[in-house]
């Protein structure tokens, strides 16, 4: 004879609490992971706009180097991650990337106040110079801040890539140099280069 007396249900898991003198390194811990998954999606979305790396000439196979004359448009894509040597979808995809990296992290811990001797303009990507100082700091800061940069990597980053760049970038006459600092009579200039000197003029 079987037994249909009702049992008890298994008792649950106990629910997990976080004690209060914790709770401020659990949300560091996350706060850290948030920014390294941003980072890396940021990292592997740049990547993903890159063209296939070329092999070099000497282990190219015949129908390798057939393909690339075929290809033309393949050989004159950008040689360099640099977003001066980008263009077209390939620039506005890093500048966009840039921009998230700029406003999220740079400005935030290191913007420091605007003045006329430390201008800053918030319209910097219309600016080439503010653009190309930028994306190279970027460049550098992903590079310095990975684990294999070493321990000494991110006071690397700071002695010879960010501060130089501020120093730069935030000077009476950098890029920034013709926009107003007051945000009631805001202004906004990019200053003029000089004529490129064309070569091969009839003398």
């Amino acid at each position: 004879m079987s037994d249909t007396s009702p049992t008890a249900p298994a008792p649950g898991p106990e629910p997990f609490r976080v004690s209060d003198e914790n709770l401020d390194d659990l949300a560091s811990a996350l706060a850290k992971t948030i920014a390294e998954v941003r980072r890396q999606g940021v990292i592997l979305d740049r990547l993903g706009s890159e063209p296939d790396p070329v092999p070099p000439a000497d282990q190219q196979t015949d129908g390798a180097a057939e393909a690339g004359a075929a290809g033309p448009e393949k050989a004159d894509g950008p040689t360099s991650v640099f977003i001066l040597a980008l263009g077209g979808e390939a620039y506005a995809v890093e500048l966009a990337a840039l921009s998230n990296w700029v406003n999220h992290l740079l400005l935030p811990v290191y913007g420091r106040e605007i003045s006329t001797t430390r201008p800053w303009c918030a319209q910097w990507h219309e600016h080439p110079e503010a653009v190309a100082r930028l994306h190279a700091l970027w460049l550098a800061w992903q590079q310095l801040t990975d684990t294999e940069a070493g321990l000494a990597g991110p006071s690397t980053w700071h002695r010879d890539h960010l501060d130089q760049a501020l120093v730069h970038l935030r000077a009476p006459d950098g890029p920034f140099a013709a926009c107003t600092t007051s945000p009631t009579r805001p202004n906004h200039r990019v200053l003029t280069t000089p004529a490129p000197q064309l070569s091969g003029m009839a003398e």
